[in-house]
């Protein structure tokens, strides 16, 4: 009974939910406000993806008939109803932190509403909107530290370019894609890689080490759905992409706080890993 609303829910998703958080925590210097800022997190994403799938029931009905709407194995009211209460409890928990805190668990939520209703359907306004859902994600772990928002607020702008790229990839996840969409969001990650490894981070050589190995992880798959823009190609590529992003917060882990804190966040890695095995990603 519960294993249908845990697939609407995409278990390995939320584990780099919470290391978004983590990331922002590392970078602001910040632990003990984390308490609350990571079930918030959690909270926020695994609210917005149920409220995917509530939007999406027809066209799931006709693409992915087994998702667990169209099947019937979840109901549509009560899948509704978990998706506005897991929102508002990641909205309460934010406002446990700082009031900057609570401002951007506002503005996450109405980012992940606006996205599902209607933004996810434009070809550039979609990426760029679920982009910003994630660099509001770490910015909540900042917020941990509310001064840092204003120092280093502007490293949300890779987690926005990187998940765009995912994002614009992932449309032709059913059928195929075109070799367009995967040269805009080759073009995305590359932008979002180069930002990253030129920060003004106080370890830069650590971070640029891990860039690379991020870079690796992601290039090759990407690359693959840019030469042969096939359903399969595009499903790999963004699998990766969604489990990498464990690595890139353990990237920023490393340009802010040292090879202790990346780890730490790398440590999660299996889980993500172990539950994309029995759920999906996307």
């Amino acid at each position: 009974m519960l294993r249908p609303y845990l697939v609407l829910m995409r278990p390995p998703n939320l584990v780099t939910a919470a290391a978004d958080i983590l990331a922002g925590a590392a970078v602001a210097g910040a632990v003990m406000p984390v308490a609350w800022l990571v079930p918030a997190s959690v909270c926020l994403y695994a609210g917005g993806v149920v409220l995917n799938d509530v939007m999406d029931r027809d066209l799931d009905a006709r693409e992915r008939p087994e998702r667990p709407l169209p099947s019937g194995a979840a109901s549509l009211q009560s899948a509704s109803l978990l998706a506005a209460g897991l929102l508002l409890a990641g909205v309460a928990l934010a406002s446990l932190g700082s009031l900057a805190s609570a401002r951007i668990g506002v503005a996450l939520a109405c980012c992940v509403v606006a996205y599902d209703a209607a933004l996810k359907r434009h070809a550039v306004a979609g990426p760029l909107a679920m982009g910003s859902c994630r660099a509001l994600n770490l910015l909540l772990g900042i917020s941990a530290c509310p001064q840092a928002l204003g120092t280093h607020g502007w490293l949300a702008a890779v987690p926005l370019l990187y998940v765009a790229a995912v994002t614009r990839l992932s449309r032709g996840e059913v059928g195929g894609g075109r070799r367009r969409t995967s040269a805009e969001a080759m073009a995305l990650m590359v932008a979002s890689l180069l930002l990253l490894a030129l920060f003004p981070a106080p370890h830069r050589w650590l971070l640029a080490i891990f860039a690379a190995v991020l870079a690796a992880r992601v290039g090759k798959p990407f690359w693959d759905a840019l030469v042969a823009p096939e359903e399969a190609a595009i499903r790999r590529a963004v699998q990766a992409g969604v489990l990498s992003l464990i690595l890139l917060d353990a990237t920023i882990a490393a340009g802010f706080s040292g090879v202790l804190a990346a780890l730490a966040i790398l440590s999660l890695r299996p889980l993500a890993g172990t539950l994309a095995g029995r759920f999906a990603v996307t």
